[in-house]
């Protein structure tokens, strides 16, 4: 039998991973085809088949399952030997991998990812965002950012240093035809743009002043699940919405939008760069991190 190599074996964890071949694809910057017949030859190679295929769906087969659990680990720890060596390169370079959830991507993309792209030429950034909390080592990324209180605790953490807020808004017309509300409760009379999050739970709207914390199941006849929908719904006066505040603060000072509630959304802890403790970081990532660092002490200099 030929030998497989490393890439090959990616391709399985890939495929294992995500649950379909497109998205594998995606991840591992090959085409559909190119992946489907890399995996047919080691199906071939090993005369077995690691996943059932139809044009709907892939699962992974009984062998394709052990496969998984014998080399996935293995390809860990080789990464992180990997690691070892590629951290003593004095010039940084490769692909750093970020997984973040939208409106963390917008905080991050500038200045610091394109700035670390400015300093270190030999480097690719990867950024993928996405609503729902993944698991950063299971799904092949290198870091992750999010809010500060949903990192998992065995994560290492970098922060960012930047507190977040929430932030209510309507527009002039919707206020002038249904009234302000003045205390979150005063919102169950309202009109609300509903948010659905990843899991399908529908968010409930948080509040804190002089520490009396309140949590809202906000009415509205309309739900939707990105940003932008609710901000495009906003602005059409039809409801109220809650959104982090640095999605909808170019709104708020063009008089766009009007403030509500803002005695009730205090700030709270902000925005963080996540990775696994157990990895040894590359010579990139370690690069990355010292920026990260070094712009977080600078904008806290600045406040």
């Amino acid at each position: 039998m030929e030998r497989s190599g490393l890439n090959d074996f990616e391709a399985v964890i890939a495929i294992a991973r995500r649950g379909s071949f497109r998205a594998a694809a995606i991840d591992l910057g090959m085409s559909t085809t190119a992946l489907s017949h890399t995996i047919g030859k080691l199906e071939e190679r090993l005369g077995v088949r690691l996943f059932n295929r139809t044009t709907r769906s892939v699962s992974v087969t009984d062998a394709g399952r052990l496969f998984v659990e014998q080399v996935g680990p293995a390809l860990l720890d080789l990464h992180g030997a990997l690691d070892v060596v590629r951290s003593q390169r004095a010039t940084p370079a490769g692909t750093i991998r970020i997984n973040a959830a939208p409106f963390a991507a917008c905080e991050i993309i500038s200045p610091l990812v394109i700035e670390f792209l400015r300093r270190f030429p030999d480097m690719h950034v990867d950024l993928v965002t996405e609503g729902r909390l993944v698991d950063v080592v299971a799904d092949g990324f290198d870091l992750g950012v999010r809010v500060a209180h949903l990192v998992p605790s065995d994560m290492i953490t970098v922060s960012l240093g930047r507190a977040q807020r929430y932030a209510v808004v309507a527009t002039q017309d919707y206020l002038k035809r249904h009234g302000r509300p003045r205390v979150p409760p005063d919102l169950l009379s309202h009109e609300c743009i509903r948010v659905r999050l990843p899991d399908g739970a529908l968010f409930r709207w948080r509040f804190e002043k002089d520490g009396e914390a309140i949590q809202i199941d906000a009415p509205g006849r309309l739900t939707l699940d990105e940003v932008n929908l609710s901000r495009i719904a906003v602005a059409e006066s039809i409801g109220i919405g809650y959104f982090m505040e640095q999605s909808v603060m170019t709104d708020i000072e063009t008089n766009r939008f009007v403030r509500l509630l803002e005695d009730w959304t205090p700030a709270f802890s902000g925005l963080c760069l996540y990775y696994p403790g157990r990895r040894h970081p590359s010579a990139g990532l370690k690069a990355f991190l010292a920026l990260a660092r070094e712009m977080a002490s600078a904008a806290a200099q600045d406040n």
